[in-house]
């Protein structure tokens, strides 16, 4: 679709306000992203965590008070929007409600002053594209929220965009169908190879999209890497609690031994495969216990084994969800095979697997 796929460079990118109350203050930081020709990167993060200013920088809606935003190594910093050839999906769609849906994905079109057959043409594809064929005389009132959505979409990218921008674009729309429609939009991304970064707060969907995600904080970029790299591998806490379902249970370093060693917690002392480069014995630790990397053992087939009580247990099809308490801490525990259940009440041991555990400075 795009004459040719760029990558998209934040360079060091700042953004101050200044509040009545707080001051001066920054809604993005010193931002530093380089985005790799036709990949899928999201920006995911809390609400007020800069990551919707970001975006609007790259856009061009937002000029950065420092730094520089480059697209395909050109600077575009001093660029508006409307000469950065950019697609853009807003969370509330932004479509024109006295304009059909040929007329509102026409609109880019008409503005850059596209002959009508081209028009017809672009538009006809586009709507195939996106599954509307056949609703180009339809408006905005008579279209289901996933319609609306389509409708944003084929409108962002029959002007050949360099760079397709989201919005928390499925924010509006139920459940079922916002997982219907994040399918849907890695897919096309796929098929037409545009440069690609998406916001959202939403941490499976940032998953299920993306190439890298780099997740933000009060303005920051705080880690980024692949769902896989973000989820087993935090660097943080905060990464750690945001990415994914998580135990974090203190601990206090017992052993060195290489890359790896033994760190007492639960009761117990736990063999860890990978540690914090610089750790020493005595040193404070936080252990990252996923809920589904903790399995059940018979209480005593295993001496060395933190032991644990089950205090609660729900059923949920393919799954069963667990909390445990050990050693008075309260840990969430999945199981995918729910003919070994353990009832509440029920005594067990943990099983921790050295490479399932993820090991954090008391300072992360």
């Amino acid at each position: 679709m795009t004459d040719k796929t760029i990558g998209v460079a934040v360079d060091g990118v700042s953004k101050r306000y200044a509040h009545r109350v707080k001051g001066e203050i920054y809604a993005a930081r010193n931002v530093v992203l380089d985005v790799r020709p036709g990949e899928f990167l999201t920006l995911l993060g809390p609400s007020g965590c800069g990551k919707t200013t970001t975006l609007r920088m790259i856009a061009g809606f937002e000029i950065p008070d420092e730094g520089r935003i480059l697209f395909g190594g050109n600077d575009v910093t001093g660029l508006p929007a409307n000469r950065r050839n950019i697609g853009f999906v807003f969370q509330n769609y932004a479509l024109f409600p006295h304009l059909s849906v040929f007329e509102n994905v026409a609109y880019g079109l008409r503005v850059r002053g596209q002959a009508q057959a081209a028009i017809a043409r672009d538009v006809g594809e586009v709507l195939a594209l996106v599954g509307l064929g056949g609703y180009e005389q339809q408006f905005s009132g008579q279209l289901s929220g996933g319609e609306q959505q389509r409708v944003a979409l084929a409108r962002a990218i029959v002007i050949r965009p360099r760079v397709l921008l989201f919005d928390e674009p499925l924010s509006n729309l139920d459940a079922k169908l916002r997982v219907q429609m994040r399918q849907e939009i890695r897919d096309l991304q796929r098929r037409l190879a545009i440069t690609t970064v998406y916001v959202t707060h939403d941490q499976e969907e940032a998953m299920a999209v993306s190439d890298r995600i780099a997740v933000m904080n009060e303005g920051s970029v705080v880690q980024e890497g692949s769902a896989e790299d973000l989820y087993h591998r935090p660097a943080t806490e905060f990464v750690a609690r945001f990415v994914g379902r998580v135990n974090l249970v203190p601990g206090r370093i017992a052993e060195v031994a290489g890359r790896g060693g033994r760190v007492a917690a639960l009761g117990s002392v736990l063999g860890v495969r990978l540690l914090p480069a610089g750790v020493a014995a005595g040193d404070r630790v936080r252990l990252v216990l996923r809920p589904e990397a903790i399995a059940f053992a018979d209480p005593g087939s295993d001496p060395a084994a933190p032991a644990a009580t089950v205090t609660a247990r729900t059923f949920l099809g393919e799954k069963v969800e667990y909390v445990v308490d050990c050693g008075g801490e309260s840990l969430q525990v999945v199981g995918y095979n729910a003919g070994a259940a353990f009832v509440a009440g029920a005594a067990v041991a943990l099983v921790v697997a050295d490479d399932v555990v993820t090991v954090l400075p008391e300072s992360a």
